[in-house]
C-alpha cells in the first residue's frame, strides 16, 4: 500500500483513478479547487463515494498556492503524485492564454518543486494529444517533435512536460507524462464531443457539428486510461512519454451515427465552421504503452459509448 497524491482529484480522469486506486486499497490525497469551468456541483457528485473512504482526504486548494501545497506535502508525505489538475478547453484557451500558462505551466512547477523536495519516488504527468497539434506524421508517436501545436491549451500541456522533464535531468525526480486521447465515458467532461452529443441527442436538441463531419479523434474509454495509469503506478520507470489511446481514429460523422444507432434516435445536426485551434486528426501510436507497461485499450468506441449511455440515463 502507498499514499498517493492526486490533483484534479474531483475531475472526470481524477474522481475515477481515485476510486480505483482506493478499490487497491492505497491511501490516497485529492487536491482540488473545484472551479467554475464546468458546475462544481458535478465534481462534488463525482467524489460523493470516495469522500465516504476512511483512506481518502480531501485538500480543498489551487496549485497555484505554493505554500498551501507545501503544507500538505509536509503532512502527508505523499509517495507518489499523480498531477492531473489543469485549466481544460482547447478553444476557451485562445481567450485566456494567459490563465492557462498559469495554470498548466506554473502550477506544474509547483508541484515539480515539492515533489524533488521531499522526494517523491514518481512524478507521473497528465498530459494532452493536444500536444502534437496538426502533425503529418501519423499515428503520432512519443519521439515526435511536436513542432505542430495550433492551440495555447497545447502549448501549456508542452511547456509543462519540457518543465517535468527537466526535473528528471536535473534533480533525479522519477517521472512519466501520459499523454491521453479523448478520453470518454461516465463522468465524463460536459464540453467534450461524446457527452455533448450524447446528451443531446438523448434529449433530441440540435448537436453542434463544427466543420464538414470528417476531422476524427482517437476516442479512449475511461476504464482504459485508469488502468494504464495504475500500471504506471504500479512500476518504477525513471523517465517515459507514453501515449494512452484507442488507435482508431473515428470521423465525427461515424460518432454521431453510432449515438444515432445506441440511442435509436436521429440526430439534429446544426453545421458551424470549423474552429481556429481544432486539430484534423488525433491518432496514438500505442507501442510504449505495450511494451512498458503491457498495456492496450480493451474497450473500443461502440461499446464504451453504450456504456456511457446507460451511465447517463441512470444518473
Amino acid at each position: 500500500m502507498i499514499k498517493v497524491l492526486v490533483t484534479g482529484t474531483a475531475g472526470f480522469i481524477g474522481s475515477n483513478l481515485v476510486d480505483k486506486l482506493l478499490e487497491h486499497e492505497h491511501e490516497v490525497v485529492g487536491i482540488d479547487n473545484f472551479n467554475d469551468y464546468y458546475d462544481p456541483n458535478i465534481k462534488e457528485k463525482n467524489l460523493s463515494d470516495s469522500t465516504k473512504n476512511k483512506g481518502y482526504k480531501l485538500y480543498r486548494l489551487d496549485i497555484l498556492s505554493f505554500e498551501k501545497l507545501k503544507a500538505v506535502f509536509s503532512k502527508e508525505k505523499p509517495h507518489k503524485v499523480i498531477h492531473l489538475a489543469a485549466r481544460a478547453g482547447v478553444r476557451p484557451s485562445r481567450e485566456n492564454p494567459e490563465l492557462y500558462t498559469q495554470v498548466n505551466v506554473l502550477g506544474t512547477v509547483n508541484l515539480l518543486k515539492l515533489s524533488a523536495d521531499f522526494k517523491i519516488k514518481q512524478f507521473i504527468f497528465g498530459s494532452s494529444s493536444s500536444v502534437y497539434g496538426n502533425s503529418s506524421s501519423l499515428p503520432f508517436s512519443e519521439d515526435d517533435p511536436c513542432e505542430m501545436i495550433i492551440s495555447p491549451y497545447g502549448a501549456s500541456k508542452r511547456a509543462a512536460e519540457f518543465w517535468v522533464e527537466s526535473f528528471y535531468r536535473t534533480y533525479g525526480l522519477k517521472s512519466v507524462i501520459l499523454r491521453f486521447f479523448t478520453v470518454y465515458g461516465p463522468r465524463g467532461r460536459v464540453d467534450m464531443a461524446p457527452s455533448l452529443f450524447t446528451k443531446a441527442v438523448v434529449e433530441r436538441r440540435p448537436i453542434e457539428q463544427f466543420g464538414d463531419g470528417s476531422s476524427s479523434r482517437d476516442y479512449t474509454y475511461i476504464d482504459d486510461v485508469v488502468d494504464g495509469i495504475l500500471k504506471v503506478v504500479k512500476g518504477n520507470l525513471d523517465f517515459e512519454i507514453i501515449n494512452l489511446g484507442n488507435n482508431h481514429p473515428v470521423k465525427l460523422y461515424e460518432l454521431i451515427k453510432i449515438i444515432e444507432d445506441i440511442t435509436g434516435e436521429k440526430a439534429k445536426i446544426r453545421h458551424i465552421p470549423k474552429q481556429v485551434g481544432d486539430v484534423e486528426k488525433t491518432w496514438a501510436n500505442i507501442e510504449n504503452a505495450k511494451n512498458l507497461l503491457e498495456w492496450q485499450p480493451k474497450i473500443f468506441l461502440p461499446e464504451g459509448l453504450a456504456k456511457y449511455i446507460r451511465w447517463l440515463r441512470e444518473n
